[in-house]
């Protein structure tokens, strides 16, 4: 993989991991494109590593969110005059359970989520369905609900969205942004505690790849291109969160739908023509 590739694969995992139109699909296609699909079989390992740096530029852009989220207690959030966007404690339960589904499913289905299903048709299947869906409750949701009003059952709903993101094209954005609104959250509301909740098991798989394959990949002389990759997914990453948030104080998510629909079928389309 040469230094090119790797900052190529850097930006993309960045722009796409946090917003709702899947990293993994983005990645997988231009592996392919690039011949590096296979190659000492780190295509995995490439991609969840290199999802630290979009992790970093999370726990950036989040400090204040996760700093209340560890230490402001409810009595002080329920003041007066209490910021309904403002975390506090009550919200690090949610989290807790909703990061749950996603490592029991990821354990069960290790083998599957990097076997079968990172072929390509499932991948396009799953960013066009998984879009429809999210136009589905786009439509339909309330979205009235503000932070301060997430509960366990929320974290646990929003959760078990973030498990169906283990199907590649799906997109973890995508699948929680979702299940949030369909608990009543508001847009921006729903990617924050999106992004919040995907935080531990993002990190947890990056970190569980980087050992798991350490020695596979010095040995693939690969860690200056994950290096690269890594600090450009994370410049590109901080500013995807940033537009994402601003984008969905004012708008709905249906331009996403529309460029998963796109690119779901331009996947399906290169694979029939053998060009993938």
């Amino acid at each position: 993989m040469s230094d090119l590739h790797a900052i190529i694969l850097g930006f993309l995992q960045g722009f796409s991991e946090w917003l709702p139109i899947s990293s993994t699909a983005h990645l997988a296609v231009a592996l392919h494109l690039f011949g590096l699909s296979d190659d000492q079989g780190m295509g995995v390992a490439f991609t969840a590593v290199s999802q630290l740096g979009s992790v970093l530029a999370a726990l950036v852009y989040f400090r204040r969110d996760i700093l209340d989220v560890l230490t402001r207690g409810p009595a002080e959030a329920d003041s007066g005059k209490a910021d309904p966007d403002r975390a506090d404690r009550r919200l690090l339960w949610p989290v807790v359970i909703g990061t749950i589904p996603v490592v029991v499913c990821g354990i069960a289905l290790k083998d599957a989520i990097e076997g079968p299903f990172r072929a390509l048709h499932v991948i396009a299947g799953s960013m066009i369905s998984f879009g429809i869906i999210l136009a589905v409750v786009e439509r339909k949701a309330l979205k009235r609900r503000r932070l301060n009003t997430i509960g366990i059952w929320d974290g646990l709903a929003i959760g078990i969205g973030q498990a169906f993101s283990l199907v590649p094209g799906a997109s973890r954005s995508g699948t929680t942004i979702t299940a949030a609104l369909a608990c009543g959250l508001e847009r921006a509301t729903a990617a924050r505690f999106s992004f919040l909740l995907s935080l531990p098991a993002i990190t947890g798989a990056g970190l569980y790849e980087l050992i798991r394959h350490r020695e596979a990949i010095a040995a693939a002389d690969m860690t200056r291109p994950i290096i690269l990759a890594t600090i450009m997914a994370f410049i590109v990453g901080w500013a995807s969160i940033d537009l994402l948030i601003k984008f969905l104080r004012r708008h709905p998510t249906y331009v996403f739908v529309w460029y998963r629909v796109v690119v779901g079928a331009v996947i399906i389309g290169m694979v029939l023509a053998g060009i993938l």
